[in-house]
């Protein structure tokens, strides 16, 4: 019988290692550059066109898939495996194929700043996703556009899909870095200035820091004075860690988001802010963007 059992292991060991061989694997692409007229300079990106994209004729749903505070445009495929999550994912039949977009955003928070003299978020609307949809073989209708990130990206993501709703069909954020305003007036001066005072302002103390900038930019307070119905035709998909040292903020915007009876999904699994945990997500949110695409 032991002879039987491991020849029926290692004949199942054998049919997963060849379906894995099998999987059609996607092309990437990194260091592409867009010349932006808003910010006065050439931007990176990646991107991932998948399989039969080069063989076929026909195009593509696309989803922008945004990285964390201090990482880069490569860093969704280096560290998070996004082109292998993709892949899967696509030979499973688990998501349709998809494009996926990974501009650069630096430390910007993906906000026009405090001053205006750095305007990302106007670079990114204006710029490039007509730029990405004119260039490459993309369905153009809202219902096909999905937009993804982590922590400062997850904002990013959050705060996109929120303030234009007319453009995106679901959302899926990965620990997004939400805040109370609480949570701003007591960040100590270090921290403040070393991370939100690009965006924000600089030496800002206590309650002086929740300027009209920062609330026009607060997703609780963006969501807390919207009419529910503008949100109406967006899917929005939540995943933060228990362990994860934003639990405060994405707990409360889960709250807010129930009590405006505003419909999402909001995943709390084992994990803190980290690949590990951002990686092991990934198929399933880019499966709850998929399912606006179908």
């Amino acid at each position: 019988m032991n002879l039987v059992r491991n020849v029926f292991t290692i004949f199942i060991v054998s049919l997963t290692t060849v379906s894995l061989a099998q999987i059609s694997r996607g092309t990437v692409q990194e260091g592409l550059t867009i010349k932006s007229e808003i910010l006065g300079k050439s931007l990176p990106y990646t991107i991932y066109l998948p399989y039969d994209y080069n063989s076929s004729e026909r195009s593509y749903p696309v989803v922008y898939l945004l990285h964390g505070y201090t990482d880069n445009h490569t860093a969704w495929i280096q560290f998070g495996e996004a082109n292998m999550v993709a892949d899967k994912a696509i030979a499973e039949q688990k998501i349709p194929a998809m494009i996926l977009v990974m501009p650069e955003a630096g430390v910007t928070w993906f906000l026009n700043n405090y001053d205006n003299t750095v305007r990302y978020e106007d670079f990114f609307i204006k710029e490039f996703i007509p730029f990405i949809e004119s260039t490459y073989r993309i369905r153009t209708e809202n219902r096909y556009r999905g937009i993804s990130g982590l922590s400062m990206g997850g904002f990013g993501a959050l705060l996109y899909s929120i303030k234009y709703p007319e453009l995106f069909s679901a959302c899926s954020a990965f620990s997004p870095a939400i805040y109370t305003k609480e949570e701003y007036i007591n960040f100590s001066s270090d921290r403040w200035n070393k991370t939100e005072s690009i965006v924000y302002g600089p030496k800002l103390e206590g309650e002086k820091r929740i300027t009209k900038h920062l609330l026009s930019n607060n997703l609780l307070d963006i969501v807390n004075a919207m009419d529910k119905k503008k949100l109406q035709g967006l899917r929005i998909y939540i995943d933060c860690g228990d362990d994860d040292f934003l639990y405060k903020g994405n707990s409360m915007f889960h709250i807010l988001l129930r009590e405006k009876q505003i419909p999402h999904e909001y995943r709390v699994r084992d994990g803190k802010h980290s690949w590990t945990y951002w990686r092991t997500g990934l198929g399933d949110g880019l499966q709850f963007i998929g399912e606006s695409f179908h």
